[in-house]
């Protein structure tokens, strides 16, 4: 059995010991199945990334709103892609790739990703493997535009007398042997923080990486350290980067490096087994992601502010509680014109009925009918933003109105509207009779 394993958001992993004929389940090796049981059954917030179920007579587990990389210590790589594309084709689990590095490239930790058609439609290989494909790109650039040096102190017994002598130590040392001197002294070598830290993340990245290509390039890329001790202290050398002038071409390597050394995400987890995982919230994903590209997109004078905090749901005695803090709001001359939220579920425009109303939460609905009344004084519109997907290719045309006490349409209103994420360009699909349209190019 494989140990690299692609699953969906809420896709669901079983033992292997286990198997049958299904076409929900994947299956992973007993060691990583029982590695991740026992995460899901801590109390930890380690978790949170799974949930123990029963389907169709078997215990698996299913992962949740998380999508990454969820390494096991028995050497399973377990991918979790969007559910947005949902899918068992191949082009599908491209798509839904390609969508993730996307977004992420919006977070700023993550803004080194590339993301341009040609580096993403080329690499059909595995999130961990683009993550690291990148990382050597990164460093191969650095290489070619030169290491930098730095002055190092350095204490040594030579038989010349080279910068300062140290008396103390040459009586203590040298007393008998006059033909030595104890001496201190700065020499101009590669060995600083900048380096040990990518040469560190190098030999990290030795032990993750299945790719031929990359175990290729790493040993190549690895050869230009030699003079490098790597870093054994990853906090302190981090805390003394001084990326001076000239050393741009360090931003990059460093950042990626900081990410393959520190497990820097949002949700990680690394243990006494060393097992590292990098997942990430979608919901928090998509809201930056949606944010971003919409600040590209207002026109002037129209501004976005997002999470707004201005207003709170009550007043209780002298305090003000629960803040209402919508994802996104629009405003012109400091006063709120529209009221956005995003949402990372996937409804079904099929679905468009009394019962299923197209898969939107009622308390989701709640939510925007606080945020109407408390941000834009109950008259005005309002957008609920869910990501494209194929149930939810066009926005639903007709708005949500919220209805006054007689049971009459009052002045607020709220549309239902997809995000469309593409490399060609994400953009925001509006109904043609929302006056929101006019707040965007």
């Amino acid at each position: 059995m494989s140990n690299n394993i692609t699953v969906f958001e809420y896709g669901f992993l079983a033992d292997v010991a286990h198997k049958k004929a299904s076409e929900k389940i994947n299956w992973i090796s007993s060691d990583a199945y029982q590695y991740l049981k026992q995460l899901c059954l801590c109390e930890q917030s380690e978790s949170a990334f799974v949930r123990l179920r029963m389907v169709e007579n078997t215990e698996v587990l299913q992962t949740q709103n998380y999508a990454g990389v969820i390494l096991t210590p028995d050497g399973t790589q377990i991918e979790i892609l969007p559910k947005i594309g949902k899918g068992n084709c191949k082009q599908k689990q491209d798509d839904a790739r390609a969508a993730l590095l996307l977004m992420l490239a919006a977070l700023g930790d993550f803004r080194h990703i590339k993301t341009e058609s040609a580096n993403i439609s080329q690499q059909k290989m595995p999130l961990l493997e683009v993550f690291i494909s990148q990382f050597l790109a990164s460093v191969n650039h650095l290489i070619k535009r030169g290491l930098r040096s730095d002055y190092s102190a350095r204490e040594d017994n030579l038989l010349y007398l080279k910068g300062k002598l140290q008396v103390a130590k040459q009586l203590k040392h040298n007393l008998v042997i006059r033909h030595r001197f104890q001496v201190e002294f700065e020499e101009f070598l590669p060995d600083r923080a900048e380096n040990r830290l990518v040469h560190a993340a190098l030999l990290c990245v030795k032990k993750l990486s299945r790719s031929l290509a990359n175990q290729r390039l790493q040993q190549e890329l690895t050869f230009a350290f030699d003079q490098v001790p790597a870093s054994v202290d990853h906090k302190q050398d981090f805390s003394r980067v001084r990326l001076e002038r000239g050393m741009a071409h360090y931003e990059s390597a460093l950042a990626w490096a900081k990410l393959i050394l520190n497990a820097y995400s949002p949700l990680t987890m690394k243990g006494a087994n060393e097992a590292t995982s990098l997942l990430f919230p979608m919901e928090a994903v998509f809201e930056s992601y949606v944010a971003a590209e919409l600040y590209k997109q207002i026109t002037p004078p129209y501004q976005i502010v997002t999470q707004a905090r201005s207003t709170h749901l009550v007043k209780h005695g002298e305090q003000n509680w629960f803040q209402l803090r919508p994802d996104i709001v629009i405003q012109k001359d400091k006063q709120h014109i529209c009221v956005m939220d995003t949402k990372w579920k996937t409804l079904d425009d099929n679905k468009a009925n009394g019962t299923d109303k197209y898969g939107v939460s009622q308390s989701d609905i709640y939510q925007m009918f606080a945020y109407g009344h408390n941000y834009l004084s109950g008259e005005g519109e309002m957008l609920l933003i869910y990501p494209m997907h194929e149930g939810l290719k066009e926005p639903v045309e007709l708005p949500f109105e919220f209805t006054n006490l007689q049971g009459m349409p009052a002045q607020l209103r709220l549309w239902v509207v997809p995000f469309e994420i593409t490399l060609q360009g994400s953009k925001l699909h509006l109904p043609r009779n929302a006056v929101a349209n006019k707040y965007f190019l």
